[in-house]
């Protein structure tokens, strides 16, 4: 009865899951069909703004066109006018001259006549009608005004709905997630040299596999992206994984969003635990301040007396998917003013940084396991690890561990980075902007282990979900292969 029991619990699980993908597939659904509508009337209305365009083009063009026309009529009949008045003018001066020619046959006086004739002869020579041109000096045609439209004609007939860009196609073995940057790469699926850019949209999600409806981030949007390559840059990986889609533009038109490819954005997250901190210390998320009237009204401890309090049991929480024991505010005391990390290392290469205020007095960061004592300071233990900075007095900056220090020759960093690799049993701190190495504790590390801070006057900022930088696993792979390479020259010799 039990197995069966298992069984249909195993159905129920599955039948579950597989309800909500059909709820989250039919809110996608819905959704599509709403964007459908929205889109119709969108693109319906940008049609209606095209051909209006268009209309008002032609109206534009033949307003100019027929005051061509006008203007050459003008022109033409005022030539015509002219020369009509010329010609008229002629011909009222040759009617006179011929009618004075007419009664000059009835003289009858040879001396008067000769006299008459010579001047008939002399105004003839000099008359008007002999001297204008009888042919029109403009045509009647207008036909060099006439307009065809017969290829513009077919050219709008053939109008057609814009080819649409098609969808890219990302290139998953191309991208890469290295150095708190996401490198994505994409292709056309064939070539198109209408393509003017490329728009890419990306956004954060806790799931894998296809990009979901509800209880998702908003897209964020990157534009006008020229290559087919982009890299994003400064990005905090605070969530699991990340969706990115990539789309295709021409100069009038967008294509369709390429399918949504998840990439695995692996980084280490946690907060400061203020339930375990030390009552000194003011605590929030991924910033600490120390308050020297922080533990008023609560029984001050000094050395290790009174350790345990009454018989109230501590609270359990999970660190790292393990349940890990964890005081109340009094986790730590003394001068010990400790916070710890929320989330345990047990595995894998990882990486934060952080930063302190300029009047910070004295601080300590590293790491620690979890049984770090109530009243042991980082560093003066065999179960914590951590570079010491003091402002107070003077200025020394220095490695601890065991009770163990070594001096650092070189001023503190304003920005601290440290690089935890537990399967290689490394802990390096480096300077956070030029990624300098300052310190390398090499251990086996038996535990998880747990990010660590003491902090006095003053206040610590830090900075989780970044990746490993490129620079310290290339390290890591010369310092692996120096270490082989020396093993295999030990084995020849031997």
């Amino acid at each position: 009865m039990e197995e069966q029991k298992e069984t249909l619990q195993r159905i129920i699980s599955t039948l579950a899951n597989k309800n909500d993908e059909i709820h989250n597939f039919i809110g996608m659904l819905n959704q599509t069909i709403q964007n459908v509508q929205i889109n119709s009337s969108n693109v319906i209305s940008e049609l209606d703004d095209e051909f209006d365009a268009l209309y008002s083009v032609l109206d534009e063009m033949k307003g100019s066109m027929a005051g061509t026309i006008q203007q050459e009529q003008a022109r033409k009949i005022q030539a015509l006018q002219n020369q009509l008045s010329q010609c008229s003018s002629a011909l009222e001066s040759s009617e006179e001259l011929l009618e004075l020619a007419a009664q000059s046959l009835d003289i009858k006086d040879p001396v008067k006549f000769s006299e008459a004739a010579r001047q008939i002869k002399d105004r003839v020579t000099m008359a008007s009608a002999f001297r204008i041109s009888l042919k029109p000096e403009v045509s009647d045609s207008m036909t060099h005004l006439m307009v065809d439209f017969t290829r513009e004609r077919h050219a709008l007939q053939a109008v057609k709905f814009l080819p649409v860009p098609k969808a890219p196609v990302i290139d998953l073995a191309a991208c890469l997630v290295i150095d708190n940057c996401i490198t994505v790469s994409w292709r056309m699926p064939e070539e198109d040299n209408k393509v003017n850019h490329f728009a890419l949209e990306y956004r954060k999600t806790n799931f894998d596999g296809l990009a979901r409806v509800k209880d998702e981030r908003s897209w964020e949007l990157i534009d006008y992206i020229k290559a087919t390559e982009y890299i994003l840059s400064g990005l905090k990986f605070d969530t699991k994984y990340i969706n990115i889609r990539v789309r295709a533009c021409n100069k009038a038109v967008a294509g369709e969003y390429s399918d949504p490819v998840t990439l695995e954005t692996k980084a280490f997250v946690f907060d400061l635990d203020n339930t375990s901190s030390h009552l000194n210390l003011k605590v929030e998320d991924s910033y600490v301040e120390w308050e020297p009237t922080g533990g008023k009204g609560q029984e001050k401890v000094k050395g290790k007396e009174n350790k345990s309090r009454s018989g109230a049991s501590p609270k359990k929480t999970s660190i790292g998917g393990k349940a890990m024991v964890k005081g109340s505010r009094d986790r730590f005391a003394g001068e010990s003013y400790t916070v710890l990390g929320n989330n345990a290392i047990e595995s894998g290469q990882h990486y934060w940084e952080v930063r302190a205020q300029k009047d910070c007095k004295s601080y300590s960061v590293g790491v620690a396991y979890k049984t770090l004592g109530k009243y042991d300071q980082l560093g003066k233990t065999n179960v914590s690890w951590c570079v010491h900075v003091n402002n107070w007095m003077q200025n020394t900056f220095a490695a601890k561990h065991n009770n163990k220090t070594k001096t650092l020759d070189i001023p503190a960093p304003d920005r601290l980075g440290v690089y935890c690799n537990f399967d290689g049993g490394q802990l390096t701190f480096y300077n956070a902007i030029s990624k300098v190495p300052l310190h390398t504790f090499r251990m086996k590390f038996t535990q998880p282990l747990l990010p660590a801070f003491m902090i006095w006057c003053g206040g610590l900022a830090v900075s989780t979900g970044l990746q490993v930088p490129s620079v310290f696993t290339a390290l890591q792979e010369n310092q692996n292969g120096l270490r082989r390479s020396t093993s295999n020259l030990n084995n020849i010799a031997q």
